[in-house]
């Protein structure tokens, strides 16, 4: 008698179904949760420690280009930026803002960054815009400032608003490898270009706001806070983008196939035996 096959829950087509079968999937995995709990609370790339919101719209700027391996070099750009202050970076000039960022390299672009930063944050405080704690439409935030800030694209322009905001603001922000690794994993049709990174933004924050009492009982299982009044919008965004680097980015040898994933994500029926 041939050996019974294992039994695998059915597809959703609905892609919120599919979001929380990944989440739940994925939260499990002793490295991602590992990952997630060291950086829900205090985040290495976006560190509670930094306090103007300004600093940490700057820090979200300059993450760009650097990869996971740089990450304590970054971290300690950061806390010398932090430690001289937004108006002092903003004055300083530019030979010293290269010198404090030659680790990271692309002096010019991150330069380049915080000078228009520095001008539209100027133009706000006229205004009296408070893009930390003031009521906003986050949609047109993430526009204007993907558009207003020199080398802000989509992705940059939702991790500066979430840092500023705080991890808990609601905004799950999308990087590269999301709209093109984890995507089609979730069977996400997307658009071309840097609109990917929004319309991917909106499905999984919908997804969270649709089944928050789910994502917070996953959330529960790790060893984290998680503040009683908000969606774990930012646990999900963590586990996602753990999720992607670890068995996306290099596809795992027990990763499903298919596209989108099947429900069992890894070790399925549909590895070769």
């Amino acid at each position: 008698m041939p050996p019974a096959s294992r039994w695998e829950p059915p597809v959703s087509t609905s892609p919120s179904d599919r979001v929380l079968a990944l989440v739940a999937r994925a939260a499990v995995l002793a490295d991602v949760r590992r990952e997630v709990e060291a950086n829900h609370d205090d985040n290495r790339w976006w560190p509670t420690a930094v306090t103007d919101f300004r600093v940490r719209m700057l820090a979200a700027g300059w993450s760009s280009r650097v990869s996971y391996r740089m990450i304590d070099t970054y971290a300690r750009v950061i806390r010398d930026a932090a430690a001289l202050g937004f108006d002092a970076l903003a004055d300083s000039t530019d030979a010293e803002v290269a010198s404090l960022v030659a680790p990271l390299g692309l002096p010019r672009a991150r330069i380049a960054y915080l000078r228009s930063l520095s001008e539209v944050t100027q133009g706000w405080a006229k205004d009296g815009i408070d893009p930390a704690t003031g009521p906003l439409d986050a949609d047109a935030m993430i526009r204007s400032f993907a558009e207003q800030v020199h080398g802000a694209s989509y992705k940059v322009a939702q991790c500066a608003l979430l840092y500023a905001r705080g991890y808990h603001c609601g905004i799950i922000p999308v990087d590269s490898g999301m709209v093109s690794k984890l995507a089609p994993a979730l069977g996400l049709a997307l658009p071309p270009g840097p609109a990917a990174h929004e319309q991917m933004r909106h499905h999984l924050e919908a997804a969270v706001r649709s089944r928050p009492s789910a994502y917070r009982a996953l959330a529960a299982r790790h060893a984290l806070t998680l503040p009683a009044d908000a969606a774990p919008t930012w646990w999900t965004h963590l586990v996602l983008i753990y999720f992607k680097r670890l068995y996306l980015n290099r596809p795992s040898p027990r990763l499903c196939p298919q596209r989108p994933l099947c429900p069992s994500v890894l070790d399925c029926t549909h590895l070769r035996p």
